[in-house]
């Protein structure tokens, strides 16, 4: 080491100082490596940087909560953890992997067995023996059982380690090094504890059984440290400034914005929706929206708040001004908005950014209010592209208002989804908080610091239900206000919802004990599941159990008709064709992507061309996906906003039922679970109308899908495959008195009609009742099977203080991607597929000619330019089950291969991985033995024909 560039080296010897941490691999270092002292000490002082001016107030909270110094003891454990991280690179088993370093190290005393370390080093990678090291060190100063804390240097590469990886490591001694190795260790600990200032606080900590919670969120910090002091671009491999410059200089360029911090609201409610939403002048908030602020001011927190209140309500903007008042009561920096599906999660985004607009900062600091869009194809949400390809150095753009909005360079890398302030994305980003993979900490951290708001909360099935509670469980651990909305949601999950969070918030139910033997055990949570009030907000209470507040709705009631409509196209048309006859707008939902099309394509041949027919279904290519919910939106959309044509029917999948803001005068359904069947009609009639025609003035909803003629009726087959079929003959069985006469009131029937349908009373008449108790008794043991699958990869719950988070992750899904992830917290027996679609041409592959840009060549062997990788991303299409079931996936998958050589491509962050999907001309193409016809305004449509 050359000594004139050593101008902060520490007090070190020179074989502490000889132990290599980091070696450049890219070749443009002109010293080529860096000690691990450099490394160490860069990673403590970036931690202490992070404490001060990037983790937010109610994480720095959470863990200071547990230390005897408060927020004091908290910034020294992190930038001391974060300062010996990486101690097990000083040991054999890692100095091996650099030959001449290694021989410099050798040179200064510190030897080994070469052929010996390199037949087991395998055994000792380093953040598994740094724990190691770390615990037998602080063993050393009296501590019992040091574990809670070294696992966080065992963590810091993304799975903590296991008993026996540290048996591994403990059964091999020379892996750890000799006398000389261990002086040296010593060394490095001892000096990085004076240093952080950790050696006065040791004894004081060992008393602490570090929660983990706790544990999981320092690691995170750890990593993100590392991460930083790791980047050559922030901390070059030189020796030649002091630690401050060095800091400030990599600081300066990362430039990370500061965590928003909210102000006092407005104690008006409505000057603060006033100022925060684009309401009409003299509008004022309706009555849901006025309870769920005022709860969210008097509440406990942390805590969790359930809103049930009809379509159409202003749920979400009730839960925006319940995050700011929660923020500043908690302090929160930021919010997590998990959604159903992507379509939803763009449309949520630009509501969001509007919001932020409007929402003020107690400092007003630069890139206060960095933003992520968390989905697979974020980056085709063109306000989401313009945000994240800024050119300003922060990497935050400045809006027209002057507030710093935008999406931060640094983290919107890998791995690294929330740990923006403001992020809005599917709920698969949130069930991954309950999913063993690697990383995990990183999610955990993001939203350790976050008010997270559940949209759709009715949307996700028994088995996503399993990794949400899981996740509510870990939220509540640590202390996460969490605002969950539905228009439609059952007693039983209410409940269930809020003793999870609370089990994480409390712990688990305190045992039994002998005195209690024999004594029925009340249930906190017993009113929940039995509260028909609607609207209703829930709110956790100091104990466990919650307070339920009932509010008047908006006084927006509507009766609507339901009848019967038999499964025959002939029928629908005829009905059409009758009720339209002085025009109006219908849509007609269908459960499956094969129904809408068989629909729409017989509807049309027998209404004519006078009535116009479309389709909407997940089944298009991105850009064309997008057009159509915005056509959608701008068609059917509120009065004033729209060309709303005088006669058109459209044929949706679910597509059409949830956060699309679309209004029809007659409404045509297959039966459904009724929770969704609610969701639906809450499109019909749905903003205030002097127009519509008169054989549709009348709101009413034709129930179709099913075999009315049998006792109990039959849905069609396409409908069981999607839902249980239990679950569809309850839905007829509430529907039933409906069906016969009585008009459902809306939204007081609501919740009536939903708990029933999800309660545990015999329904439906007695005829019905041997099939329906068949039925139920197979879906209780389909739930059972549901839940054991998900409990493969679900993470364990939160364990009592001091229990470090050894084996936190084993058994897990490893580093997988979030398609992969994707596929264990959503129950399908067919692998999400996505292949990009292009045309075929005798000069080669072009995009799509219907498209912006189509037409244009796209090469294979070569990468294309830019801007070609996005718009080749934006024909993205799913591919239906019938193509990605295990059965027929590898051929599909091989054929493709076979077919485009996408190599060139891989280098592409757009296109790597992709497959390439060529239709002809004509819109066609074969492939794995189906015949496939894509169409911009039909979608793909796929048949099996015999070859």
């Amino acid at each position: 080491m050359n000594a004139r560039t050593v101008t902060s080296s520490p007090k070190l010897s020179d074989a502490a100082r000889s132990v290599w941490g980091k070696t450049d691999r890219k070749g443009t270092s002109p010293v080529g490596w860096l000690p691990l002292w450099r490394h160490l000490a860069d990673s403590a002082d970036v931690a202490g940087q992070l404490w001060d001016h990037w983790l937010g107030r109610a994480v720095r909270r959470r863990i200071a909560d547990e230390l005897p110094g408060g927020d004091a003891d908290a910034r020294t454990l992190a930038v001391w953890i974060a300062g010996v991280h990486d101690i097990g690179k000083a040991t054999p088993a890692f100095a091996h992997q650099a030959h001449t370093l290694a021989e410099r190290m050798r040179d200064r005393g510190l030897t080994y067995h070469r052929e010996l370390i390199r037949a087991d080093r395998r055994y000792a990678p380093h953040a598994t023996a740094g724990q190691v090291v770390l615990a037998d060190w602080l063993q050393q100063h009296d501590w019992t059982d040091p574990h809670p804390y070294a696992v966080i240097v065992g963590g810091h590469h993304g799975v903590p380690p296991t008993d026996e990886g540290l048996d591994n490591v403990q059964l091999r001694p020379h892996l750890l090094g000799d006398p000389a190795w261990q002086q040296v260790q010593r060394e490095l600990l001892t000096w990085m504890a004076q240093r952080s200032g950790a050696g006065e606080r040791l004894s004081d900590w060992s008393e602490v059984p570090l929660s983990q919670p706790a544990q999981a969120a320092l690691t995170g910090l750890v990593i993100v440290a590392d991460w930083i002091a790791s980047n050559e671009e922030y901390f070059p491999y030189l020796l030649d400034a002091t630690d401050e410059s060095r800091l400030r200089t990599g600081w300066e360029l990362l430039d990370l914005p500061v965590p928003w911090q909210s102000v006092a609201p407005r104690p008006n409610l409505d000057e603060l929706f006033a100022a925060r939403f684009a309401l009409p002048a003299s509008a004022t908030p309706r009555p849901v929206q006025r309870t769920v602020a005022e709860l969210a001011a008097t509440m406990p927190v942390p805590g969790m708040m359930i809103v049930e209140a009809a379509m159409g309500e202003g749920k979400t903007e009730a839960a925006l001004a319940a995050v700011e008042i929660m923020a500043h009561r908690t302090g929160a920096s930021g919010c997590y908005l998990a959604l159903p599906t992507r379509a939803t999660s763009d449309a949520m985004f630009g509501r969001m950014l509007s919001w932020l607009r409007r929402l003020p900062d107690a400092q007003m600091d630069r890139g206060n209010r960095d933003v992520r869009l968390a989905h697979g194809k974020a980056a085709l949400n063109p306000e989401y592209d313009r945000l994240r390809r800024t050119s300003l150095p922060s990497g935050i753009a400045e809006d027209e208002g002057g507030a710093d909005i935008g999406v931060h360079k640094w983290l919107a890398g890998p791995k690294r989804t929330l740990l923006s302030s403001f992020v809005v994305g599917t709920i698969d980003q949130l069930l991954f908080a309950a999913l063993r993979s690697k990383h995990l900490v990183l999610r955990h951290l993001g939203l350790a610091g976050k008010i997270v708001v559940i949209d759709e909360a009715h949307a996700y099935d028994v088995y996503m239900g399993r990794f949400l509670d899981r996740a509510l469980e870990w939220l509540g651990a640590y202390g996460v206000p969490v605002i969950v909305l539905s228009a439609t949601l059952p007693a039983h999950r209410r409940a269930e919802l809020m003793k999870a969070y609370d089990t994480g918030r409390l712990g688990p139910p305190p045992p039994l004990t002998w005195r209690d033997r024999g004594k029925p055990r009340t249930d906190p949570y017993a009113p929940l599941r039995t509260d028909l009030r609607y609207p209703l907000v829930t709110v956790s209470t100091a104990d466990r159990g919650a307070a339920a507040v009932s509010c008047a709705d908006s006084g927006r009631g509507v009766e609507v008709q339901v009848r019967r409509l038999a499964d025959d196209v002939p029928a629908l048309a005829e009905l059409l064709r009758d009720r339209l006859t002085d025009g109006g707008c219908a849509l007609v939902v269908r459960n499956t992507v094969a129904r809408v099309q068989e629909t729409a394509a017989a509807l049309r041949e027998a209404l004519g061309p006078d009535t116009p027919v479309s389709v909407a279904h997940s089944r298009f290519m991105a850009v064309d996906r997008a057009a159509k919910d915005r056509w959608l939106r701008e068609t059917f959309g509120p009065p004033g906003s729209s060309s709303r044509p005088s006669r058109h029917v459209v044929v949706a999948s679910q597509v059409a039922e949830q956060s699309l803001d679309i209004d029809f005068d007659l409404l045509v359904t297959d039966l459904a679970p009724v929770d969704l069947v609610l969701q639906r009609i809450g499109r019909l009639h749905r903003h205030p109308r002097h127009d519509r025609p008169t054989r549709v003035a009348t709101p009413t909803c034709w129930i179709t899908g099913a075999d009315w003629t049998t006792e109990p009726p039959q849905p069609v087959s396409g409908s069981r495959r999607v839902y249980q079929p239990a679950t569809l003959l309850r839905s007829a069985a509430v529907l039933l008195p409906h069906l016969d006469g009585t008009p459902l009131r809306l939204p007081s029937d609501i919740a009536p009609l939903t708990q029933a349908a999800y309660g545990d009373t015999a329904l439906g008449p007695p005829s019905w009742q041997p099939a329906m108790v068949e039925a139920e008794a197979k879906q209780r043991d389909e739930i059972t099977a549901k839940g054991l699958k998900a409990d493969g990869f679900r993470l364990a719950g939160v364990a009592e203080p001091g229990v470090p988070l050894i084996g936190w992750l084993s058994g897990g899904v490893g580093d997988a991607d979030d398609r992969v992830a994707r596929g264990h917290v959503r129950d399908t027996d067919a692998e999400s597929l996505e292949v990009l679609l292009l045309v075929r041409t005798p000069d080669g592959l072009t995009l799509p000619p219907w498209i912006d840009g189509g037409g244009v060549p796209v090469p294979t062997a070569s990468l294309p330019r830019w801007p070609l990788p996005r718009m080749i991303a934006r024909c993205t299409l799913p591919l239906p089950r019938s193509m990605t079931a295990t059965d027929v996936v590898d051929e599909v998958i091989a054929e493709l291969e076979r077919r485009t050589d996408m190599s060139a491509w891989q280098d592409s962050p757009w296109l790597a991985g992709e497959l390439v999907l060529d239709i002809d001309a004509g819109g066609t193409a074969r492939l794995a033995g189906l015949d496939l016809h894509y169409d911009p305004a039909e979608g793909l449509r796929v048949t099996r024909t015999d070859s």
